[in-house]
């Protein structure tokens, strides 16, 4: 998708029948298309062929004779089953950059194994750090396994297309969605690596240990957060607060050493409503900022100065692009392809007669 925000031909090839998976699922808009789908599948063609059809196979390794990058999420050795794995690929278009993005990637005992993102944020170790109020895991309710591995096969694509310019050949991108999960976790290893024990997590620095990187409950139920540690922000709190002798308090470990500093703040903040501290906090230099809901985050004014909430001609809504060029900025197409909308075209476009069009886009 990101690609394609930013000029990038993408072609998706989906199956016979119901196609992509995406198409069907979530909630939908009011012309009936599936949310999920239209903010990962806008500006792509959609071309429909049966991969277990020798012909369909074919026509697959024609379009990648012309293709710069491949990507496909599989289980490991599905693709070379079919056909269409790398070496197939590689053998007809050496500069292919061939991504394959699967949960535990192409190698490993686990490597066959079924997962889904929350299963992959369990291995991981991700979500024993989602606690409820009860003490027990809860669900992660963003999806940073399918997030993780998705950027990281971007950077590497990226990176296997900037050596393609040196070198002259393509190259394999295996991305486990376990390992880059893993790797986004270098701030929460601490324990793990400096004492072998697991994050005692309600006392740890990032998830409930520190005063000033918390969550308090205001007096109309709702909850502000506190998200600097830093000496000069304690400082400006406690002290704006009436309570500069907390501040020595507020620099002890993170945990229990922290238990006034975060009493105190627990019923400060009970005083008021989240709408009175934020007009408070409004001319201090302090890390704090209201919980909002997922609706009110899309629509504050920074969200719209940044083009991150966009509506079409037709009032659809799209999440914005994130990547801000200012010389060649990206372009949000909201258009989506019908299933199959582009076979003819694509098709025809490496030499395909009209009955192998319709030999190899429909099963049976």
């Amino acid at each position: 998708q990101m690609m394609a925000d930013n000029g990038a031909e993408v072609i998706k090839i989906e199956p016979p029948g119901e196609g992509e998976p995406a198409r069907h699922l979530g909630h939908r808009s009011a012309d009936g298309v599936s949310i999920w789908f239209r903010n990962t599948h806008r500006g792509k063609k959609s071309v429909v062929l049966d991969l277990k059809n020798p012909a369909g196979v074919e026509a697959f390794l024609k379009l990648a004779e012309t293709a710069d990058v491949v990507v496909e999420a599989f289980r490991p050795g599905v693709v070379d089953r079919l056909g269409v794995g790398y070496a197939a690929v590689a053998a007809r278009n050496p500069r292919i950059v061939y991504a394959s993005v699967a949960a535990f990637g192409q190698t490993g005992p686990e490597a066959q194994r079924p997962a889904h993102d929350i299963a992959i944020e369990a291995l991981a170790g991700v979500v024993s750090l989602n606690l409820g109020n009860d003490g027990k895991p809860t669900n992660p309710h963003m999806q940073v396994a399918d997030l993780a591995g998705s950027l990281t096969a971007l950077a590497g694509v990226l990176m296997a297309l900037y050596r393609r310019e040196k070198t002259g050949r393509g190259d394999r991108v295996d991305v486990s969605m376990q390992d880059a999960t893993m790797a986004w976790l270098p701030n929460l290893v601490g324990p793990v690596f400096a004492e072998d024990r697991a994050p005692r997590v309600k006392e740890e620095r990032t998830t409930g240990g520190a005063a000033f990187f918390a969550l308090y409950e205001t007096a109309d139920g709702r909850h502000v957060s506190l998200g600097g540690v830093e000496a000069k922000f304690v400082r400006n709190l406690l002290t704006a607060l009436g309570r500069p002798d907390l501040i020595a308090v507020a620099a002890e470990p993170p945990g229990v050493a922290q238990e006034p500093v975060k009493a105190f703040l627990r019923a400060t903040f009970l005083t008021k409503t989240r709408a009175e501290w934020e007009a408070w906090f409004a001319d201090k230099d302090v890390c704090f900022a209201p919980v909002l809901d997922l609706r009110e985050a899309f629509h504050q004014p920074q969200v719209a100065a940044r083009e991150m909430l966009v509506r079409d001609a037709d009032g659809n809504l799209h999440i914005g692009l994130p990547i801000k060029f200012a010389d060649e900025p990206g372009r949000l197409d909201p258009v989506l392809p019908a299933l199959g909308q582009h076979s003819a075209e694509i098709l025809a476009g490496i030499g395909l007669a009209a009955e192998e069009i319709a030999a190899v886009t429909k099963r049976g």
